[in-house]
């Protein structure tokens, strides 16, 4: 079909929840992908940090294609070498004792949500049920992760929410020890606000909410969803900070675009949770943990941990330079290979100027455009992507 045949299908027979530019993606090579006219796209979306190693990684391509060929799917009803081989490795290179793996991110915050509910049942005499979350995140819109998420537009319409949960300003440690009370069971929180604007938590507050988790007997969980996984410079974020959790979840990049999420948590709350408390039918299954394995071993790598460090930190200090030329930018957020970059434009206005010129970035909260390259590029692509930032910011935007 033609682009706009494509394009005219779409809004026929697809629910209109998204708003997509006029364009048809058709593959992807490296760090770029390519439309069906032929244009070609640098890449700093990476399916909104899920295609860390790129398009046509041979090590993917090579498990993704040896597994199929033996089991796709058989349920959990039954053990698979791959589930298992995943969850020692995520174990393993962890503070965790135990996984649980499910279909998405979304689904992984709904298991941290009862998990901490379980263990605020089972723990005390009078359960404690209660979860704090912080203004500008998001984690999810099911059910109970909408809830926990702390932006009014995702509720609108779709109230009630689930109740039990209390917003406090993000980064404000004196808000959430107010907001403590004796029902309260979990703080959640994302390390960085990927979808809030790339706004990231100080030391001084990640470190307080586990000083207060431990005062107050409650579970500190960690939304590491978008930034965990190498993204920071780390293999996970709390590493990056040198603060542990007692839950987390993670999904985006950890199967290269199969549908995957995991939460990763101690004994201290695995120990409550029994055979039917949870489940899924698809999560964990052979396919997507044998492709799992080999990305995370490749993320794992110390080689390209420091990679990242040394791109994210090239591309902060562009994007700090472009700053200090183009007074229309504000603000500069984020670190290692996610940048949120606050501008006098709309955002949706500006990630539209930069696909007319070959480059794919996307939003992020109310104000920010979001970069979010695949972990394998270059200086030269970041040059390339500033060099069409400058050239946007020069010619101004309409």
């Amino acid at each position: 079909m033609k682009t706009d045949e494509v394009i005219a299908l779409e809004k026929q027979v697809i629910l209109q929840t998204y708003t997509r530019p006029p364009f048809v993606l058709e593959r992807g090579n490296g760090v770029h992908l390519f439309d069906t006219e032929g244009n070609r796209y640098l890449d700093f979306v990476s399916g909104i940090a899920v295609n860390a190693f790129g398009y046509g990684d041979y090590d993917i391509l090579e498990t993704l294609k040896s597994q199929a060929s033996r089991l796709i799917h058989c349920s959990n009803l039954y053990y698979t070498e791959p589930q298992v081989e995943l969850a020692k490795l995520l174990v393993a290179h962890s503070f965790a004792d135990k996984a649980f793996f499910c279909n998405s991110g979304t689904e992984a915050i709904e298991g941290v949500i009862k998990f901490a509910r379980r263990w605020g049942h089972e723990r005390f005499d009078h359960p404690k049920t209660r979860i704090i979350t912080m203004t500008g995140s998001f984690h999810g819109r099911t059910y109970g992760a909408l809830s926990a998420t702390a932006q009014p537009k995702f509720h609108r319409g779709f109230e009630p929410l689930v109740p039990g949960f209390v917003t406090v300003p993000f980064n404000d440690l004196k808000a959430v020890q107010e907001a403590v009370t004796a029902d309260t069971c979990a703080i959640l929180v994302e390390p960085l606000q990927g979808e809030g604007g790339v706004n990231s938590a100080d030391q001084a507050f990640l470190e307080g909410l586990r000083s207060l988790c431990d005062e107050r007997e409650m579970l500190l969980i960690f939304d590491e969803i978008q930034f965990g996984l190498a993204r920071s410079g780390a293999l996970f974020a709390y590493q990056h900070f040198g603060v542990e959790p007692n839950l987390m979840t993670l999904a985006k990049p950890l199967a290269a675009g199969l549908p995957v999420g995991a939460v990763l948590l101690r004994d201290e709350v695995a120990r409550y949770i029994e055979p039917g408390d949870h489940g899924t039918t698809f999560g964990g299954g052979p396919l997507v943990c044998s492709v799992a394995c080999t990305v995370f071993r490749k993320l794992m790598d110390p080689e390209l941990l420091n990679r990242v460090k040394e791109l994210g930190a090239y591309l902060h200090a562009s994007l700090g330079r472009l700053k200090g030329r183009r007074s229309q930018i504000k603000e500069v957020r984020g670190f290692g290979l996610i940048a949120g970059v606050v501008t006098e434009y709309e955002p949706k206005v500006l990630v539209e100027a930069f696909r007319k010129r070959n480059v794919l970035v996307c939003t992020s909260g109310k104000d920010a455009v979001r970069f979010l390259p695949p972990l394998i590029i270059e200086k030269q692509h970041v040059d390339e992507m500033v060099d069409v930032f400058d050239e946007i910011l020069e010619q101004g935007v309409e």
